[in-house]
């Protein structure tokens, strides 16, 4: 295994190093300040200017569409193994990805588009969100089932002459808050008869189509991330082209498989950013505070947290970047258990070192002073997103007990 990054990621690195201190940094405090007087003024839910100015600047320097390898469209795009440690570098501020239109749902669902979409759809749909001209969100979660278990998804999805109907109940549709958002990939069940990993089938619906309700943003531990939201939505009698459905009937595990192994990765480099900088914030914190008569840094215990959250931080990212290594040379579904152990071993890593940072700044680590409780919240969603500890740590058991029958 050769880990080593490529001169272009190590220059891309470099550059996106130096973005993060001249841009991103800076503008933290900004950035919530914006979404704050947003609210004040009545709309929390518009896109901020920051974000919109930033983004010909990340555009102009190449730090634009890095995640998506093997696309004509994207000729930018890296390896798994060399988006790695950019991906991690982005993950250390919550709205960064978006600056390089790198962000979630829409890397996967670009990553969808471009492996599963037909030419048109993708000239409609695809071109734009390379651009980051339009936002999209991928609907699959719902309330009234164990979502864990995707055979459970009840949208039904039928077909009428020219046309596909669709009625069900979403919800945690991340980025359908955001106004620019254009398409939905819907997952939902075609053929209720069919064999267990056939019935279901994904679908694009626009996001203007009638009968789409958009009910609520559901906050997160008490927050909203307005503009981007996670929502609550209905479909209603939903009409659109028998042309829209990917791939055809009953292939949306199919789908499923090939989408969210790319996401599941980039969520797990994206929390090893998150656990970077708790890590940074919580030495920091330690070695300007004195407390009987010592530096807080120099007591026991802490230098015990020190030193295990840099242990459980590097055994984290050596584990991401043998899934990202696999991915690139063998495929997807060789990777499929190294790509489960991470998402099970990243989140936990980061959720760990986030609350020994927090403890490590008293009372402000659960302030809006610092990032730590928002990066708290939203790391803490990582642990069900795209799948829950309990179904990867299933799927891990599985491949270990063939190994012995």
């Amino acid at each position: 295994m050769d880990f080593d990054y490529s001169d272009r990621c190590k220059e891309l690195r470099n550059r996106l190093l130096a973005f993060m201190d001249e841009h991103i940094y800076p503008n933290e405090k900004a950035y919530k300040q914006e979404i704050d007087a947003n609210g004040v003024a009545g709309n929390r839910w518009v896109p901020t200017e920051i974000i919109e100015r930033l983004k010909p600047l990340a555009r102009e320097q190449g730090l634009w569409n890095l995640f998506l390898p093997k696309s004509r469209r994207a000729p930018e795009g890296l390896s798994n193994l060399d988006y790695a440690p950019l991906c991690e570098i982005m993950g250390r501020v919550g709205w960064a990805p978006e600056v390089f239109n790198c962000g979630a749902p829409d890397t996967g669902n670009m990553e969808t588009l471009e492996r599963y979409a037909s030419e048109e759809h993708k000239t409609q749909w695809l071109e734009p969100l390379l651009r980051g001209e339009i936002r999209s969100a991928f609907a699959m979660t719902e309330p009234d089932v164990a979502s864990s278990d995707a055979t459970n998804i009840a949208t039904r999805i039928e077909r009428d002459g020219d046309e596909y109907v669709i009625n069900g109940h979403k919800w945690w549709i991340s980025g359908a808050g955001d106004p620019r958002c254009q398409i939905y990939i819907v997952m939902g069940k075609t053929d209720p008869t069919a064999a267990r990993h056939q019935q279901q089938s994904m679908i694009l619906v626009p996001a203007n189509t009638p009968g789409i309700t958009v009910k609520r943003p559901l906050p997160v531990f008490g927050y909203d991330d307005a503009p981007h939201g996670h929502c609550e939505i209905l479909f209603e009698n939903v009409r659109v082209p028998a042309a829209n459905m990917l791939l055809g009937e009953g292939r949306g595990f199919e789908i499923a498989q090939g989408r969210l192994g790319p996401g599941r990765i980039h969520h797990c480099m994206r929390a090893i950013g998150v656990a970077e900088r708790a890590l940074e914030l919580m030495c920091k914190r330690l070695d300007s505070r004195v407390a009987f008569g010592k530096k807080i840094s120099e007591q026991g215990v802490w230098r015990e947290r020190i030193a295990e959250s840099r242990i459980r931080i590097d055994t984290a990212r050596l584990l991401t970047l043998k899934a990202a290594w696999m991915m690139d040379t063998v495929g997807n579904k060789v990777a499929a258990a190294e790509i489960a152990m991470i998402k099970v071993l990243a989140p936990n890593v980061a959720q760990q070192v986030l609350d020994w940072a927090i403890q490590a700044h008293g009372a402000g680590g659960v302030s809006d002073d610092f990032p730590l409780a928002y990066q708290w919240a939203g790391n803490r969603t990582l642990r069900l997103a795209d799948g829950p500890d309990e179904v990867h740590r299933n799927a891990i058991a599985k491949v270990e007990l063939a190994k012995y029958l």
